[in-house]
């Protein structure tokens, strides 16, 4: 059986279906591969205190997790106990550096399944870098005071 067309073959329309598969390939890709998440998706349990503090500006976020992972700043970047202290000193030197003059807190957001020596030791090296500390209870924080 014969068909008749009256279409023609042309030669200036391009098949644009490679490059659309391309493109969405490269999107996966890209959305796979960002950086997408946020330190609120880590499950942490903070212990509640019925207190209450004025919010910040400029705020260095310190989180450990149940499994003694430290997350330092507004990124997921993971640092070990023995580069903690260096690690803070340049996220302070970092936040004085846009924002000069403002003060400069560190807020502490500690599991509460973490070990009490384990949580000393953060403690105490966030305490040496000489900016204050804020320790988060489940949305409520404290003030510490500056030393």
């Amino acid at each position: 059986m014969k068909f008749n067309s009256t279409l023609e073959p042309t030669i200036g329309m391009i098949d644009l279906t490679p490059l659309v598969d391309v493109v969405f390939l490269m999107l996966i890709f890209f959305i796979i591969t960002s950086d997408i998440l946020p330190l609120k998706s880590l499950n942490i349990q903070n212990p509640t205190l019925e207190l209450h503090s004025p919010p910040r500006t400029t705020q260095i976020l310190v989180v450990m997790d149940a499994q003694n992972v430290i997350y330092v700043g507004s990124k997921k970047e993971i640092i070990d106990l023995d580069s903690f202290q260096e690690s803070l000193a340049h996220e302070i030197e970092t936040t004085l550096k846009a924002h000069p003059g403002a003060d400069t807190t560190v807020v502490l957001s500690i599991d509460k399944r973490v070990e009490y020596g384990d949580f000393l030791r953060l403690f105490s090296l966030a305490q040496a870098s000489g900016a204050k500390l804020r320790l988060v209870y489940s949305d409520i924080c404290y003030d510490s005071p500056r030393r």
